[in-house]
């Protein structure tokens, strides 16, 4: 390749990268001041900039997982239908890890039962709607590492019963029993979160020190952008 065709191609490679990040500083921000993305063609500017944040199906990287869609019913903190027709998605990254820990936790025995992954922001919204406490629900003035695909609520089954490991809580029970440091519980019950939580951060995610069932991927506010699309839209997305 001649220098003047090599010239040609950085310049546009400098243009595209220049009209990318123009496009993405153009969302326009929320009542809250902060940039949703609920538009196809932002989000594909995001990934082709940074393919660490493509949006995937974690079907695709878990074989054994289990799955226990709380906010698909009324069963959940809210009393609402929350979900329509869920899925599991998370950013590459969350669902590589998830892979590596599954693959380690089937050596005892042992399968991801997981209540939460991607949640759009507009949920995030009425759940905040519902109960107006940072204490239950996270900020919408925030966004939740759920909106931004890099938080999993999860719990753990016996491979070959198929049953529930037994820990603190029931998911998404708010009292002090369902905080890490809580030690007034059966050993069974101790041993169980702790195999969770090790194995959790081990693979690089961070532990939420007040539900023993939410982990999150480190720094993730100031790496992925909030997601607004429902799961029908999500899906079309990560076709």
């Amino acid at each position: 390749m001649s220098w003047l065709k090599k010239t040609a191609v950085l310049v546009f490679i400098l243009a595209f990268a220049i009209y990318s990040n123009a496009q993405l500083n153009a969302i326009k921000p929320n009542e809250y001041g902060l940039s949703v993305i609920n538009i196809k063609q932002d989000y594909f500017t995001s990934t082709q900039q940074e393919p660490q944040k493509k949006m995937v199906l974690l079907n695709g990287y878990l074989i054994y997982a289990k799955y226990d869609w709380k906010y698909a019913t009324i069963n959940n903190f809210t009393q609402q239908i929350l979900y329509k027709n869920p899925a599991a998605y998370v950013r590459i990254q969350a669902a590589q890890a998830l892979q590596l820990i599954e693959i380690d936790l089937k050596e005892q025995g042992i399968g991801l039962l997981i209540f939460d992954a991607y949640r759009p922001y507009s949920v995030t919204k009425k759940m905040w709607e519902a109960v107006p406490d940072e204490s239950y629900a996270a900020n919408p003035a925030k966004g939740s590492n759920h909106n931004r695909g890099a938080a999993i609520d999860v719990s753990l089954y016996n491979l070959q019963s198929g049953d529930p490991l037994q820990m603190p809580t029931l998911f998404d029970d708010f009292s002090e029993k369902a905080h890490h440091n809580y030690m007034q519980l059966p050993q069974e019950i101790l041993t169980n979160r702790s195999i969770l939580k090790n194995i959790m951060t081990k693979y690089g995610f961070m532990a939420l020190e007040t539900e023993w069932w939410h982990y999150y991927l480190p720094n993730a506010a100031s790496r992925f952008e909030l997601l607004d699309f429902n799961f029908r839209q999500i899906r079309r997305l990560t076709q």
